[in-house]
């Protein structure tokens, strides 16, 4: 039998405020509660449920309209229908994440060259076209430099920075070869220091060596490897600790 709880209990139990499930019942996302007879709201397991449900999908980075719509499906029952529409949000939410990485990796290196640029000259007037102010750069030559991918410095024995020679339309346009290629992965695994990505085997391998060349000229903190085993074609990418942020952000996580 289904126990009546009170919204206070509710919200301990599930952690949305008391506010947030009178709003998520106002906006139809929470079913209309029962009352005791002095206008208390009551809840049942099955609400719980739901909300557990619900805050599993704002996780996920779901807006409330989608988990309105992913509640529909849950209302039904039925475990599939729920999967295909959280595996879509979630999906779209993954190439959504990585061209956000795109960018605020691009944006770090604009703003270190500006940073670096803004330190070259200072004029004792009016500021002009050298001081930074205006450009990066007196001329239009790319800028070939190292560019810290990280606010922490890496450890004191360290002999390679944590670090990118591009400039930022190479490491963008980089970045954007990069997510094009690891669409091709059927699999990411763990391996010590880093993550092996296993390819399907529409895997263009030209372009795989290609691009593992040249990260190797320009991110050398990273080490690959290619390898050719029954599991298929597979790039493993290791780095040391400090940069195994930049591992998962770049070649996505082991699953």
């Amino acid at each position: 039998m289904s126990i009546a709880y009170k919204i206070k209990d509710v919200a301990e139990r599930s952690g949305f405020s008391a506010a947030t499930l009178r709003y998520y019942e106002e906006i139809g996302l929470l079913p209309g509660t029962t009352r005791t007879g002095a206008g208390y709201r009551l809840y049942d397991d099955r609400a719980l449920e739901r909300l557990a449900f619900i805050a599993r999908a704002k996780q996920l980075g779901c807006s409330l309209d989608e988990i309105v719509d992913l509640c529909t499906a849950w209302d039904g029952g039925a475990c599939g229908p729920v999967q295909d529409r959280l595996r879509a949000a979630v999906a779209d939410k993954l190439a959504a994440a990585q061209q956000q990485i795109v960018e605020l990796t691009t944006l770090t290196t604009d703003l270190q060259r500006s940073a670096a640029a803004l330190e070259r000259h200072r004029p004792d007037g009016a500021c002009d076209d050298s001081c930074g102010c205006v450009s990066d750069s007196t001329d239009n030559a790319p800028v070939s430099r190292m560019v810290a991918l990280m606010a922490k410095p890496a450890p004191a024995d360290s002999s390679v920075a944590i670090a990118c020679t591009l400039d930022a339309g190479a490491l963008r346009g980089q970045l954007a070869d990069w997510q094009r290629l690891l669409s091709h992965v059927a699999s990411r695994d763990p391996v010590e220091g880093g993550i092996r990505a296993t390819f399907a085997g529409s895997v263009p391998t030209d372009e795989l060596i290609r691009l593992v060349a040249a990260e190797r000229d320009c991110c050398q903190f990273l080490r690959f490897a290619i390898t050719v085993d029954t599991r298929g074609v597979a790039l493993e990418v290791r780095a040391a600790n400090d940069a195994q942020s930049i591992v998962h952000a770049m070649f996505g996580d082991a699953r």
